[in-house]
């Protein structure tokens, strides 16, 4: 996964920039207070970590990319960044006042111990917000029609909400609420379904360069000629067809905040 991001990592920062209404709604579900010590984990470029320490609050950023991490020093020195995993991230018990985790469990490599490393360095009140998407969501994303098997791969690395709730529950910790997202137009982070309501942005190769579906996950001829077949159902307004057919109420994605028991 660290070679995978630091390939991703050359160009991230172009098209994966904090979304300033994601960046809100991360800290209403955290709830921090200026005293504590927070924890991005899964990081990345550092970009919301850094949108989180302008408003005041106490970030560590850490990730298994050494790429997204130089990216994420070079963007904020005053911001503690460590190499680091999920499953590891060499800190304290209950040395942490809370965690935020943006679009990362999918490439956590063992959930159970993941979330028991999370709930050991966790303060006894703290709170665990997760940002994600569900494969119950992403049979949702009209990109099916045009990529199935790249949407296929994604949802087969992306935990369901009953994997997340059963990992939670064997090492103490508990769903204190859920929340879904639904794409915004103005969105900022250029994430998978960053075009649910743009379709022209899956043109742009520097934006699936940034989504790791396209750049790791993807048939080099499955995304030609989904694109191919995307640009005539465009043009010939046959998109609006297909947008409609994959209309639902489950949500593009889902914040989880979890509490320990």
């Amino acid at each position: 996964m660290s070679t995978k991001y630091n390939k991703i990592g050359i160009n991230y920062n172009q098209t994966r920039k904090a979304d300033p209404y994601l960046t809100s709604q991360l800290l209403k579900h955290l709830n921090p207070n200026k005293e504590g010590l927070y924890l991005d984990i899964g990081c990345g470029t550092g970009n919301y970590t850094n949108e989180f320490q302008k408003r005041g609050f106490n970030f560590i950023g850490i990730d298994p990319s050494i790429e997204m991490l130089q990216k994420a020093q070079a963007q904020n020195k005053n911001i503690q960044w460590k190499i680091g995993t999920a499953e590891k991230t060499d800190l304290a018990q209950q040395s942490i006042d809370g965690i935020i985790a943006t679009l990362t469990i999918h490439h956590w490599t063992n959930l159970a111990r993941a979330f028991s490393e999370l709930a050991y360095i966790l303060k006894p009140n703290g709170k665990i917000v997760i940002f994600t998407s569900t494969p119950q969501q992403m049979k949702g994303y009209w990109l099916n029609h045009y990529f199935p098997k790249m949407l296929e791969n994604s949802m087969a690395q992306m935990p369901t909400f009953e994997a997340v709730k059963d990992a939670m529950n064997l090492v103490g910790l508990k769903i204190s609420s859920t929340e879904i997202y639904n794409i915004q137009p103005d969105l900022k982070d250029q994430f998978l379904y960053c075009g649910k309501q743009n379709p022209e942005l899956y043109f742009d190769e520097s934006i699936r360069h940034g989504i790791s579906s396209f750049s790791a996950l993807a048939n080099k001829n499955e995304v030609e000629n989904g694109l191919r077949k995307l640009r005539t159902d465009i043009d010939n307004g046959k998109i609006d067809e297909v947008i409609a057919s994959y209309k639902n109420d489950l949500g593009d994605y889902l914040y989880i905040i979890a509490q320990l028991k």
